[in-house]
């Protein structure tokens, strides 16, 4: 993985949070921002299933169910089981 330095604008009363918490589980800000990451593959991971949904309106409840059950064992093993 390639890593990026930047700097970023936040309101103060973020940043000092982000701090705090940094301290308090002994990691690095960098690690902590690392959380963003994890955001944002579960907002991915939201549209595309809003995707999966709206190709197939004629699924019913049960299907959705068992095709929920199986992107989670798919996200959880892709993420390394992370979760």
């Amino acid at each position: 993985m390639t890593i990026v330095k930047t700097a970023i604008s936040i309101q103060k009363n973020l940043f000092q949070k982000a701090e705090a918490i940094a301290k308090e589980m002994k990691i690095s800000r960098s690690r902590l921002v690392l959380a963003v990451e994890d955001y944002i593959r579960r907002y991915q991971n939201k549209l595309l299933l809003e995707e999966i949904n709206r190709s197939n309106p004629e699924l019913d409840e049960t299907e959705m169910e068992q095709m929920r059950k199986t992107q989670r064992k798919a996200v959880k093993s892709l993420a390394g089981n992370e979760w």
